[in-house]
């Protein structure tokens, strides 16, 4: 009996072992495709941020994720939009590519195309709803940093046709119209950007965190031409 006892002992733990050995087997054979799978993401980022939108088809043919992020959460749509180059942007977005996720940096297409005043793919963007509501990582909407950069022809498109809020305050306590006036130069494409906000409705006496009007600063800096169109708007 006692024979017979450790046989069947003997007989469990090798049942064990072998149980063991399978369910190594079974993880380990999932581990290639799981790397697989990470290298077709990395692929398809790399592609467009080269413009190889050829490769770029072929990998989402594949079956890559195209709304996967590096380690910087940058998707393939937001690589193909930080090389300015609104073919891959357009043929990721009628593959699908969410336009609306942020990087690390808080920066997404129409947010980076907007600051960086790349108009085609701005356009894009807010032909493809683009979320106008997200900010970046000072809390502004694609309209300021494209106001305070000079960027006439992304401003007029933001106001002309997307619902973008023209008087967002950011966490500088600063408008569109009060970043254009400090951070600005006070030239010609300032101008036609504090034109171009009035002319949609913006508040012209919203004031900084001070209270100090977008016209005292324009006073300040001696922008007359802008002070002119602010009083002209009600300042």
């Amino acid at each position: 009996m006692k024979l017979k006892g450790i046989f069947i002992s003997l007989f469990v733990i090798m049942l064990a072992a072998c149980s063991t050995i399978t369910e190594t087997d079974e993880g380990s054979s999932t581990q290639p495709e799981k790397k697989e799978e990470t290298n077709l993401e990395q692929k398809l980022i790399s592609a467009a941020a080269e413009g190889d939108t050829k490769t770029v088809l072929e990998l989402l043919e594949d079956g890559a994720d195209i709304d996967a992020t590096d380690d910087y959460g940058v998707t393939a749509v937001m690589a193909a939009s930080q090389r300015n180059d609104a073919d891959t942007v357009k043929t990721l977005i009628e593959q699908g590519a969410d336009i609306n996720i942020r990087d690390n940096n808080q920066d997404n297409v129409l947010l980076y195309a907007g600051a960086e005043g790349f108009l085609k793919i701005v356009k894009l963007a807010v032909e493809n709803g683009a979320d106008t509501s997200l900010t970046n990582r000072f809390g502004g909407t694609a309209l300021i940093p494209a106001s305070e950069r000079g960027h006439v022809d992304v401003v007029e498109e933001l106001l002309t046709n997307s619902d973008i809020d023209v008087d967002h305050i950011n966490d500088l306590h600063w408008t569109a119209l009060l970043e254009a006036i400090i951070l600005g130069n006070g030239g010609e494409n300032h101008q036609k950007i504090v034109q171009l906000l009035a002319d949609h409705g913006a508040d012209v006496n919203i004031g900084d965190r001070d209270g100090v009007t977008p016209l005292e600063h324009a006073e300040r800096l001696n922008f007359k031409e802008i002070e002119r169109i602010l009083k002209e708007s009600g300042a």
